[in-house]
């Protein structure tokens, strides 16, 4: 019996995913009437990480980036306590590079970005030594690469989505990708704008009640250009991301309300007020390098400089407070004005090497070494006042083996990282005298090893085991002291700038079948995990960021996909058949069980399920279903869910014309309206908080993508110029990891 239901599994995954989607194709080839077409897998499991395809993928890139990421099977993304898969905390990648944002600050970032503008996710689930290890548990690489061609060919792609709850709200995305090649270079230029206007309400306790009208503008552009030197290459990249954001507030509760000042004086009251808070970021990365090849298409020597460079500022006005004294019930009304003014820089730098050979070891093998010198500096300023300067070295070296041994695949490999961290912080006590002290230092020099061995028991069909240790540094968002969303009378938020680095210890055990059929188990345990806490005071609410001395993330995960024609047909036929997945029914089902061990807590488990249905309808249109559910009642960290996480279904239904040229989607977002967070803090001797938040998540529109099509049949590609991950050699500019 467990013979045959292995051999079902096998069956259902080659029947869907072993094969090439028609509605995939990225490019084509005309060559004396013989035609050549490569396409992409929408999802590709691999020993160390798993991809998806947004880029062809209408249910994903029809919205922001926040939102498709929430589609995937196996992510869980909150505003209370960030961002996992499957049991790993993300470090969030842009195109090989860290965001180096965490929190509230990541998800402004990447609903400021367009889905249609990604090409892929890579979440990579068990970095190696030539990943930085400050990658912690996981890494999630967003590629915004798309591939340039010998003549110059553009693609538009356009979205609008409105919804309709108070009054009627608008978002809309525009994107043109144009790239080209001659003689001398090739160049790319990825240009990009969106406007959202949105609503959130939320509440906290029975003491603060919120309604935000935000409305967002967003512009992106993205420049690449490639010189070949004979064998060599230089690449140079140029990304800059701008979003100004705009939240008008209305909010009621009860308060110490400040009636006078130096000394300040409070008195509790019932209150109404109006504020107006502006968000502006701008971020800028540049990046050179140069790429050493030799004849040995296996090795390979790159060298890379890059430069980031951060503004955020934000600020709040209040309008005005008014409301009465519960003491007496006398009225008051104040008017506020500016109370946030609060300014962040960061500078980033860094030059790393990275080099791979094939060695002479057992069947064959592979060595790779390289170097990384980084400096970081994060100053942070309120009302004129520079509250934090924070600077951090990080020097490392890595050295790592792979090796082939009959049906074993093994890899060993050693990074060594020094961290110098030091800093400064400034406030004002209670009795307004100005108080500098020192950050606690970090200056430590670190080992942290990687292994794993895999096992293929046939074509595509594996069984691994992993290990790895990593450190994740704290967030600039998590050690910025000031606020940055949204300041009440009885809300505190504040960051951490004395949190210290976790360690993680990281194991896996993977069964995997066809890329897409996996069965899989994970724990990882954390040393000083920085986490958020909300804790109640009188009438205060104060959020936070705090180190948890230790604690254990264990996640079971499992995924299959099942045709439908393996209900209608023989077994013998269905194995024969020539499958298009554009011309097949299908489902893809994953199920997750993720438990937080935290010390002094009884964190229960929770359950994750994501099911994903194509449809073929009449007249060639494909309907796509996703239904995505976290179960309530488990444990995230230092909070537990009174409702689910995640609980929405969603609808898109696409139909391609002009020979597949434009591509047009229709969908529905979370048609029951049933996407809300609501959880209670979870602190060992406190006082739990409810807190709840509702986006307007229902939302409908329509998706755009028209490929401008060449003169020239003959057109051919080649590698992007924007970025490409590095463990795929095709001469991309972006590297993994670093």
């Amino acid at each position: 019996m467990k013979k045959i239901i292995f051999a079902l599994s096998l069956i259902t995954s080659v029947c869907v995913f072993s094969q090439e989607k028609s509605n995939n194709t990225t490019n084509e080839k005309q060559i004396e009437g013989v035609v050549i077409t490569k396409t992409k897998k929408a999802v590709e499991q691999k020993a160390d990480r798993t991809i998806f395809d947004f880029s062809e993928q209408p249910q994903l890139n029809n919205g922001n980036v926040l939102e498709g990421l929430k589609k995937l099977p196996g992510l869980v993304a909150t505003d209370l306590a960030g961002m996992m898969y499957q049991g790993k905390i993300l470090d969030v990648f842009l195109n090989g590079r860290p965001l180096n944002i965490t929190s509230n600050d990541l998800n402004a970032f990447l609903e400021g970005m367009p889905a249609n503008s990604v090409d892929k996710i890579e979440v990579i689930t068990q970095p190696g030594a030539e990943f930085p290890a400050t990658s912690g548990g996981a890494i999630m690489n967003i590629i915004t690469n798309k591939n340039a061609n010998k003549y110059l060919t553009a693609t538009y792609s356009g979205n609008y989505t409105f919804t309709n709850y108070d009054k009627f709200r608008s978002r809309t995305t525009n994107s043109i990708n144009l790239n080209a090649r001659n003689k001398l270079f090739g160049w790319q230029l990825n240009v990009g704008q969106n406007y959202r206007e949105t609503m959130l309400s939320s509440q906290q306790e029975n003491i603060l009640d919120t309604n935000s009208d935000r409305l967002a503008r967003g512009y992106f552009a993205k420049a690449g250009a490639t010189f070949d030197l004979g064998q060599d290459r230089l690449l140079l990249n140029y990304d800059i991301y701008h979003n100004n954001n705009d939240n008008y507030t209305l909010s009621s509760g009860i308060a110490n309300i400040l009636v006078s000042a130096k000394p300040n004086v409070y008195k509790e009251g019932l209150f109404d007020a109006y504020d107006a808070a502006n968000t502006n970021n701008v971020r800028q990365e540049a990046v050179v390098t140069y790429q050493k090849r030799f004849s040995d298409k296996s090795q390979k020597l790159d060298f890379q400089f890059g430069y980031t460079k951060s503004n955020s500022k934000f600020g709040q006005d209040n309008f005005y407070q008014k409301g009465k004294f519960t003491n007496d019930n006398t009225p008051f009304n104040y008017f506020r004005g500016n109370i946030i003014n609060n300014q962040s820089d960061m500078r980033i730098a860094n030059f790393k090497v990275d080099y791979s050979q094939p060695i002479k070891l057992l069947d064959g093998g592979k060595v790779s070494l390289g170097g990384l010198y980084e400096r970081q500096d994060y100053d942070t300023e309120s009302f004129g006042l520079t509250n934090l300067e924070y600077q951090r070295q990080t020097a490392s070296t890595y050295l790592e083996f792979q090796a082939k041994l009959k049906k074993f695949d093994f890899t060993l490999g050693s990074r060594f990282e020094n961290y110098d961290i030091s800093g400064v912080t400034r406030y004002f006590d209670k009795d307004d005298k100005l108080v500098q002290a020192d950050l606690l230092p970090f200056n430590k020099f670190k080992f942290f090893p990687n292994a794993s061995i895999q096992y293929n028991m046939m074509s595509q069909v594996y069984v691994a085991a992993n290990y790895n240790r990593k450190i994740s540094l704290p967030s600039i968002s998590a050690l910025n002291p000031n606020n940055t969303t949204f300041g009440g009378p009885n809300t505190q938020i504040t960051g951490n700038p004395n949190l210290q680095p976790t360690i993680f210890d990281n194991y896996e055990l993977k069964v995997s079948a066809f890329d897409y059929a996996f069965i899989g188990y994970s724990v990882s345990s954390a040393t000083n995990q920085v986490a958020q806490i909300v804790r109640k005071s009188g009438n205060n609410l104060f959020n936070q960021q705090v180190n948890i001395s230790n604690m254990k993330i264990h996640n079971f995960n499992v995924g299959l996909p099942i045709p439908f024609m393996l209900f209608s047909k023989p077994l013998s036929e269905v194995m024969k058949f020539n499958f298009n997945p554009d011309k097949i029914n299908f489902m893809y089902l994953y199920a997750g069980y993720q438990k937080h061990e935290i010390d002094n807590l009884n964190n229960k488990g929770f359950w994750i399920f994501n099911l994903m249905t194509q449809l073929i309808l009449p007249k060639g249109i494909n309907m796509n279903v996703n239904y995505s559910y976290v179960t309530a009642k488990g444990g995230y960290f230092y909070f537990t869910a009174d409702k689910p996480f995640n609980n929405s279904l969603n609808i898109t239904l696409t139909k391609k014309f002009m020979d597949k040229r434009l591509s047009v989607s229709v969908f529905a977002n979370d048609i029951f309206n049933s996407q809300v967070t609501q959880a209670y803090s979870n602190l060992p001797a406190s006082e739990s908080v409810l807190l709840r938040t509702k986006y307007d998540s229902r939302n409908f529109g329509i998706s755009i993508n028209y490929k401008i099509p060449t003169k020239n049949k003959l057109a051919k590609e080649d590698a992007s110029i924007l970025n490409q991950p590095k463990k795929e050699d095709n001469g991309g500019v972006m590297q993994q990891g670093q």
